[in-house]
């Protein structure tokens, strides 16, 4: 066999094994700033019970603050499910929410209409959301009645609308408002953070038996040249 076609059977090889030995169930999504990156970042762990249609998550803030008096807090974690966008204002609806007990921090549930999401996230139409702050605003929200950085905060949210949608659809949908940042992050002292894009498990089972697949093809064609 070439060089060429051990390493396609390499690559393709490492590309299947990963694939199989992941899960499909997306339970941890990392978010960053859309302007500000690593100055407002935050950790998601979520879960999905399809029998109930009860989604939960723990959100921490994991922002990276580099300058005396910026805090890069959460105020406001709102959802929109796939597609982007909805022709309705508040989304879909029927879910109710509540957030755990917290002593750092006080969101409240909105299942109505949020707003717009600030950042170049316009086409966006939240679902459901948490805000803090009485304006009930996504675009709003209190730095005060927020989520430090290294503070957590859980929630649960459950609804007849989730019928039909993945885990990880669910998770990946999320955006995170960020207020107080600081600005040398370039997003004027606030940003949205959304999670990034990263290859599903099983898209990168078929990458891998595709290039099997290329390898296989490739040494073929040299034992009929031989």
């Amino acid at each position: 066999m070439s060089r060429v076609g051990r390493f396609i059977f390499s690559i393709a090889g490492l590309l299947v094994i990963a694939g199989a030995s992941a899960t499909v169930r997306a339970d941890t999504v990392f978010v960053s700033g859309a302007g500000s990156g690593q100055f407002s970042t935050a950790t998601v762990v979520c879960e999905f019970n399809s029998q109930t249609n009860t989604f939960t998550f723990t959100i921490t803030n994991t922002s990276a603050i580099t300058q005396p008096g910026s805090t890069s807090t959460i105020t406001g974690i709102g959802y929109d499910l796939p597609p982007v966008g909805n022709a309705s204002a508040s989304g879909l609806n029927g879910f109710t929410g509540m957030q755990a007990p917290s002593l750092s921090s006080n969101f409240v549930f909105s299942d109505g209409d949020l707003g717009n999401v600030p950042h170049g996230f316009d086409t966006a139409v939240l679902d459901f959301g948490f805000t803090t702050g009485a304006s009930g605003n996504f675009a709003g929200g209190s730095v005060n009645d927020g989520l430090l950085p290294g503070e957590s905060a859980s929630f649960i949210v459950s609804g007849a609308a989730f019928t039909g949608f993945t885990e990880q659809q669910i998770c990946n949908a999320i955006f995170v408002r960020f207020q107080n940042v600081p600005l040398a992050g370039g997003s004027n002292g606030s940003d949205v953070g959304v999670v990034g894009a990263i290859p599903e498990p099983s898209t990168i089972f078929l990458l891998g038996t595709a290039l099997l697949g290329a390898g296989g093809f490739a040494r073929r064609r040299l034992r009929k040249r031989k």
